[in-house]
């Protein structure tokens, strides 16, 4: 099992320091940037706040988040009646 390991280890180890030519190099590139995009480009959500669907998807995510917090929050101090450090002052003064 550990000969395995090392005979592994031993062959990565040649793989990266054998000099490539610039043919291989070119095929290790990333090509992330350069994909064909499919649809419609994504645009960001303050150049038009009203269709969801034409936003990035990272924006799209955030807003949704924050949206669902701030829903939460509001149902949270709508349940528990806004109770909060005023009322506990008040009660501090009218002693």
């Amino acid at each position: 099992m550990a000969a395995r390991v090392a005979a592994r280890q031993a062959t990565t180890v040649a793989r990266i320091l054998s000099p490539r030519s610039s043919v291989q190099a070119a095929n290790l590139t990333q090509q992330r940037g350069l994909a064909d995009h499919h649809g419609p480009a994504k645009i960001n959500v303050w150049q038009d706040p009203m269709s969801p669907s034409k936003w990035k998807e990272e924006h799209f995510v955030i807003v949704s988040l924050s949206g669902w917090g701030l829903f939460i929050y509001g149902t949270y101090k709508f349940f528990t009646g806004g109770k909060g450090k005023k009322e506990e002052n008040l009660a501090e003064v009218a002693q």
